[in-house]
Protein backbone atom coordinates (compact mmCIF):
# COMPACT_ATOMS: atom_id res chain seq x y z
CA UNK A 1 0.00 0.00 0.00
CA UNK A 2 3.13 2.45 0.78
CA UNK A 3 4.75 1.79 -2.39
CA UNK A 4 1.49 2.48 -4.40
CA UNK A 5 0.72 5.71 -2.22
CA UNK A 6 4.44 6.51 -3.50
CA UNK A 7 4.30 5.77 -7.00
CA UNK A 8 1.38 7.56 -7.30
CA UNK A 9 2.41 10.79 -5.65
CA UNK A 10 6.08 10.30 -8.21
CA UNK A 11 3.10 10.15 -10.86
CA UNK A 12 1.62 13.48 -10.12
CA UNK A 13 4.48 15.08 -9.03
CA UNK A 14 5.85 14.34 -13.06
CA UNK A 15 2.44 14.84 -14.54
CA UNK A 16 2.72 18.90 -12.43
CA UNK A 17 5.58 19.08 -13.69
CA UNK A 18 5.08 18.78 -17.52
CA UNK A 19 2.24 20.62 -16.66
CA UNK A 20 4.04 24.04 -15.31
CA UNK A 21 6.39 23.83 -18.13
CA UNK A 22 3.41 23.20 -20.74
CA UNK A 23 5.43 19.72 -21.96
CA UNK A 24 3.74 19.45 -25.59
CA UNK A 25 3.73 23.15 -26.34
CA UNK A 26 7.95 22.78 -25.48
CA UNK A 27 8.33 20.20 -27.63
CA UNK A 28 6.39 21.78 -30.42
CA UNK A 29 8.61 24.81 -29.93
CA UNK A 30 11.98 22.72 -29.46
CA UNK A 31 10.81 21.24 -33.05
CA UNK A 32 10.77 24.59 -34.63
CA UNK A 33 14.23 25.39 -33.41
CA UNK A 34 15.46 22.51 -34.68
CA UNK A 35 14.11 22.61 -37.93
CA UNK A 36 15.49 26.73 -38.15
CA UNK A 37 18.97 24.78 -37.09
CA UNK A 38 18.92 22.21 -39.75
CA UNK A 39 18.02 24.77 -42.01
CA UNK A 40 20.87 27.02 -41.40
CA UNK A 41 23.36 24.56 -40.91
CA UNK A 42 26.32 23.95 -43.27
CA UNK A 43 27.20 20.81 -41.18
CA UNK A 44 25.30 19.58 -38.99
CA UNK A 45 26.71 19.08 -35.33
CA UNK A 46 24.70 16.38 -33.02
CA UNK A 47 26.53 18.35 -29.98
CA UNK A 48 24.93 21.89 -31.02
CA UNK A 49 21.05 20.18 -31.67
CA UNK A 50 21.46 18.22 -28.42
CA UNK A 51 22.25 21.99 -26.60
CA UNK A 52 19.56 23.32 -28.92
CA UNK A 53 16.93 20.90 -28.62
CA UNK A 54 17.61 21.23 -24.13
CA UNK A 55 18.06 24.73 -23.95
CA UNK A 56 14.95 25.62 -26.29
CA UNK A 57 12.96 23.40 -23.53
CA UNK A 58 14.48 24.91 -20.57
CA UNK A 59 13.28 28.86 -21.81
CA UNK A 60 9.75 27.89 -23.18
CA UNK A 61 9.43 26.10 -19.82
CA UNK A 62 10.71 28.85 -17.79
CA UNK A 63 8.22 31.50 -19.83
CA UNK A 64 5.54 28.91 -19.06
CA UNK A 65 6.20 28.89 -15.07
CA UNK A 66 6.62 32.18 -15.00
CA UNK A 67 3.25 33.10 -17.13
CA UNK A 68 1.43 30.35 -14.58
CA UNK A 69 2.54 32.47 -11.25
CA UNK A 70 1.53 35.50 -12.56
CA UNK A 71 -1.77 34.48 -13.61
CA UNK A 72 -2.62 31.87 -10.91
CA UNK A 73 -5.55 33.37 -9.55
CA UNK A 74 -6.86 34.21 -13.25
CA UNK A 75 -6.43 30.73 -14.24
CA UNK A 76 -8.58 29.30 -11.09
CA UNK A 77 -11.39 31.35 -12.08
CA UNK A 78 -11.46 29.62 -16.08
CA UNK A 79 -12.15 25.85 -16.58
CA UNK A 80 -9.09 25.19 -19.21
CA UNK A 81 -6.58 26.64 -16.45
CA UNK A 82 -8.26 25.56 -12.93
CA UNK A 83 -6.55 22.41 -12.34
CA UNK A 84 -3.51 23.61 -13.37
CA UNK A 85 -0.60 22.84 -10.26
CA UNK A 86 -1.02 26.50 -8.83
CA UNK A 87 -4.89 26.71 -8.82
CA UNK A 88 -5.33 23.53 -7.91
CA UNK A 89 -3.20 23.57 -4.54
CA UNK A 90 -0.77 20.75 -6.04
CA UNK A 91 2.34 23.28 -6.59
CA UNK A 92 3.49 26.33 -4.53
CA UNK A 93 4.01 29.44 -6.20
CA UNK A 94 7.45 29.16 -3.98
CA UNK A 95 8.06 25.89 -6.37
CA UNK A 96 6.97 27.02 -9.64
CA UNK A 97 9.27 30.54 -8.91
CA UNK A 98 12.34 27.70 -7.99
CA UNK A 99 11.58 25.96 -11.14
CA UNK A 100 11.27 28.72 -13.62
CA UNK A 101 14.39 30.87 -12.12
CA UNK A 102 16.57 27.54 -12.86
CA UNK A 103 14.90 27.04 -16.32
CA UNK A 104 16.02 30.48 -17.04
CA UNK A 105 19.54 29.82 -15.75
CA UNK A 106 19.81 26.69 -17.37
CA UNK A 107 18.61 27.98 -20.22
CA UNK A 108 20.66 30.76 -21.42
CA UNK A 109 23.72 29.06 -20.06
CA UNK A 110 23.23 26.19 -22.21
CA UNK A 111 22.47 28.77 -25.64
CA UNK A 112 25.03 30.72 -24.64
CA UNK A 113 27.69 27.58 -25.11
CA UNK A 114 25.86 27.45 -28.60
CA UNK A 115 26.89 31.31 -29.00
CA UNK A 116 26.14 34.29 -27.91
CA UNK A 117 23.52 35.97 -29.79
CA UNK A 118 21.36 32.68 -29.28
CA UNK A 119 21.53 33.21 -25.91
CA UNK A 120 20.68 37.12 -25.98
CA UNK A 121 17.51 35.86 -28.28
CA UNK A 122 16.49 33.44 -25.90
CA UNK A 123 16.54 35.66 -23.35
CA UNK A 124 14.55 38.25 -25.00
CA UNK A 125 11.40 35.63 -25.47
CA UNK A 126 11.40 34.82 -22.07
CA UNK A 127 11.32 38.67 -21.12
CA UNK A 128 8.76 39.56 -23.51
CA UNK A 129 6.68 36.67 -22.78
CA UNK A 130 6.65 37.03 -19.46
CA UNK A 131 7.66 40.66 -18.43
CA UNK A 132 5.31 42.10 -21.46
CA UNK A 133 2.85 39.63 -23.06
CA UNK A 134 1.38 38.47 -20.04
CA UNK A 135 0.12 41.50 -18.22
CA UNK A 136 -1.25 42.67 -21.63
CA UNK A 137 -3.60 40.01 -21.87
CA UNK A 138 -5.64 41.58 -19.73
CA UNK A 139 -5.47 44.96 -21.07
CA UNK A 140 -5.37 44.98 -24.53
CA UNK A 141 -5.95 42.50 -28.25
CA UNK A 142 -2.15 43.75 -28.68
CA UNK A 143 -1.32 41.39 -26.95
CA UNK A 144 -1.45 38.94 -29.23
CA UNK A 145 1.07 40.78 -31.51
CA UNK A 146 3.38 40.95 -28.32
CA UNK A 147 3.34 37.73 -27.77
CA UNK A 148 3.56 36.69 -31.56
CA UNK A 149 6.97 37.80 -31.45
CA UNK A 150 8.42 35.40 -28.63
CA UNK A 151 6.30 32.71 -30.28
CA UNK A 152 7.89 33.68 -33.73
CA UNK A 153 11.57 33.41 -32.36
CA UNK A 154 12.40 29.48 -31.72
CA UNK A 155 12.44 28.71 -36.05
CA UNK A 156 14.84 32.03 -36.16
CA UNK A 157 16.59 31.16 -32.74
CA UNK A 158 18.17 27.80 -34.73
CA UNK A 159 19.32 29.10 -37.80
CA UNK A 160 21.22 32.08 -35.30
CA UNK A 161 22.41 28.47 -33.34
CA UNK A 162 23.87 27.12 -36.72
CA UNK A 163 25.34 30.56 -38.61
CA UNK A 164 25.72 33.30 -34.91
CA UNK A 165 24.38 35.74 -37.57
CA UNK A 166 21.17 37.33 -38.00
CA UNK A 167 20.19 38.60 -41.58
CA UNK A 168 17.78 37.98 -44.31
CA UNK A 169 17.21 34.23 -43.91
CA UNK A 170 16.40 33.97 -40.21
CA UNK A 171 14.46 37.16 -40.65
CA UNK A 172 12.34 35.66 -42.93
CA UNK A 173 11.65 32.72 -40.88
CA UNK A 174 10.76 35.12 -38.28
CA UNK A 175 8.19 36.77 -40.27
CA UNK A 176 7.10 33.18 -41.04
CA UNK A 177 5.96 32.42 -37.63
CA UNK A 178 5.07 35.23 -37.11
CA UNK A 179 2.15 36.20 -38.93
CA UNK A 180 0.79 32.60 -38.50
CA UNK A 181 0.94 33.03 -34.72
CA UNK A 182 -2.50 35.49 -35.49
CA UNK A 183 -4.44 33.32 -37.15
CA UNK A 184 -3.99 30.42 -34.64
CA UNK A 185 -4.29 32.21 -31.47
CA UNK A 186 -7.58 33.93 -32.60
CA UNK A 187 -8.78 31.06 -33.55
CA UNK A 188 -7.88 29.42 -29.90
CA UNK A 189 -9.60 32.76 -29.00
CA UNK A 190 -12.45 32.31 -30.76
CA UNK A 191 -13.53 28.91 -29.56
CA UNK A 192 -12.40 29.82 -25.72
CA UNK A 193 -14.19 32.87 -25.75
CA UNK A 194 -16.50 32.54 -23.05
CA UNK A 195 -13.47 31.04 -20.74
CA UNK A 196 -10.98 33.57 -21.88
CA UNK A 197 -13.78 36.07 -20.91
CA UNK A 198 -13.79 34.54 -16.75
CA UNK A 199 -10.29 35.40 -16.59
CA UNK A 200 -10.69 39.38 -18.60
CA UNK A 201 -8.31 38.06 -21.14
CA UNK A 202 -8.75 40.37 -24.33
CA UNK A 203 -7.36 37.71 -27.39
CA UNK A 204 -9.48 38.75 -30.32
CA UNK A 205 -8.68 41.87 -32.62
CA UNK A 206 -11.86 43.32 -32.38
CA UNK A 207 -12.89 41.87 -28.76
CA UNK A 208 -15.75 40.18 -30.14
CA UNK A 209 -16.73 36.84 -32.18
CA UNK A 210 -17.51 38.86 -35.22
CA UNK A 211 -16.80 39.37 -39.00
CA UNK A 212 -14.12 41.75 -37.94
CA UNK A 213 -11.89 39.25 -36.57
CA UNK A 214 -12.84 36.62 -39.07
CA UNK A 215 -11.30 39.38 -41.44
CA UNK A 216 -8.80 40.10 -40.09
CA UNK A 217 -8.04 36.24 -39.77
CA UNK A 218 -8.42 35.65 -43.37
CA UNK A 219 -5.89 38.57 -44.04
CA UNK A 220 -3.12 37.75 -41.66
CA UNK A 221 -3.28 34.06 -43.04
CA UNK A 222 -3.31 35.13 -46.25
CA UNK A 223 0.59 36.77 -45.19
CA UNK A 224 1.63 33.85 -43.74
CA UNK A 225 1.12 31.82 -46.79
CA UNK A 226 2.81 34.73 -48.76
CA UNK A 227 6.00 34.66 -46.63
CA UNK A 228 5.92 31.19 -46.84
CA UNK A 229 6.97 30.96 -50.68
CA UNK A 230 9.07 34.03 -50.92
CA UNK A 231 12.51 31.87 -50.70
CA UNK A 232 11.91 30.79 -54.25
CA UNK A 233 12.31 33.90 -55.63
CA UNK A 234 15.94 33.75 -54.12
CA UNK A 235 15.39 36.86 -52.70
CA UNK A 236 15.75 35.33 -49.26
CA UNK A 237 20.06 34.90 -49.19
CA UNK A 238 21.02 30.81 -48.23
CA UNK A 239 17.56 30.47 -47.95
CA UNK A 240 16.28 28.76 -51.14
CA UNK A 241 12.99 26.45 -51.40
CA UNK A 242 12.54 24.73 -54.62
CA UNK A 243 9.74 25.15 -57.40
CA UNK A 244 8.32 21.80 -56.24
CA UNK A 245 8.64 22.83 -52.32
CA UNK A 246 7.57 25.69 -52.58
CA UNK A 247 4.04 24.42 -54.69
CA UNK A 248 3.74 22.01 -51.44
CA UNK A 249 4.13 24.81 -49.22
CA UNK A 250 1.79 26.80 -51.22
CA UNK A 251 -1.10 24.02 -51.36
CA UNK A 252 -0.61 23.55 -47.39
CA UNK A 253 -1.40 27.15 -47.21
CA UNK A 254 -4.60 27.15 -49.05
CA UNK A 255 -5.34 24.36 -46.78
CA UNK A 256 -5.30 26.64 -44.02
CA UNK A 257 -7.04 29.79 -45.98
CA UNK A 258 -9.65 27.37 -46.84
CA UNK A 259 -10.70 27.14 -42.59
CA UNK A 260 -10.47 30.92 -42.56
CA UNK A 261 -12.85 31.27 -45.04
CA UNK A 262 -14.92 28.36 -43.05
CA UNK A 263 -14.55 30.44 -40.12
CA UNK A 264 -16.00 33.65 -41.89
CA UNK A 265 -18.64 31.85 -43.17
CA UNK A 266 -19.84 29.90 -40.02
CA UNK A 267 -18.16 31.57 -37.33
CA UNK A 268 -18.96 28.68 -34.94
CA UNK A 269 -16.37 27.56 -32.45
CA UNK A 270 -16.41 24.11 -33.71
CA UNK A 271 -14.93 26.34 -37.38
CA UNK A 272 -12.78 28.05 -35.10
CA UNK A 273 -11.35 24.47 -33.64
CA UNK A 274 -10.69 23.20 -37.18
CA UNK A 275 -8.59 26.17 -38.23
CA UNK A 276 -6.54 26.09 -35.19
CA UNK A 277 -5.87 22.26 -35.84
CA UNK A 278 -5.57 22.94 -39.41
CA UNK A 279 -3.12 26.08 -38.76
CA UNK A 280 -0.63 23.68 -36.28
CA UNK A 281 -0.50 20.92 -38.79
CA UNK A 282 0.03 23.59 -41.56
CA UNK A 283 3.47 24.96 -39.08
CA UNK A 284 4.30 21.51 -38.72
CA UNK A 285 4.34 20.23 -41.94
CA UNK A 286 5.72 23.44 -43.48
CA UNK A 287 8.90 23.21 -41.72
CA UNK A 288 9.57 19.65 -42.55
CA UNK A 289 8.90 20.36 -46.44
CA UNK A 290 11.65 23.77 -45.99
CA UNK A 291 14.02 20.75 -44.19
CA UNK A 292 13.75 18.07 -46.45
CA UNK A 293 13.27 20.12 -49.40
CA UNK A 294 16.97 21.73 -48.44
CA UNK A 295 18.75 18.06 -47.88
CA UNK A 296 16.91 16.83 -51.24
CA UNK A 297 17.76 20.11 -53.16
Amino acid sequence: MSTTKSSVKQASIISDFKEITKIRLSVSVVFSALAGYLLGAIEVDLYTLVLLAFGGYFMVGASNAFNQIIEKDLDALMDRTKNRPIPAGRMSVRSAFIIASLFTILGIVVLYIINERTAMYGAISIFLYTCVYTPLKTRTPLAVFVGAIPGAIPFMLGWVAARNDFGIEPGTLFALQFFWQFPHFWAIGWFLFEDYKKGGFYMLPTGKRDKGTAVQTIMYTIWTILVSIVPVFGVTGDLKLSIVAAIIVFALGLFMLYYAFELFKKRTSKAARQLMLASVSYITLLQIVYVADKFIR
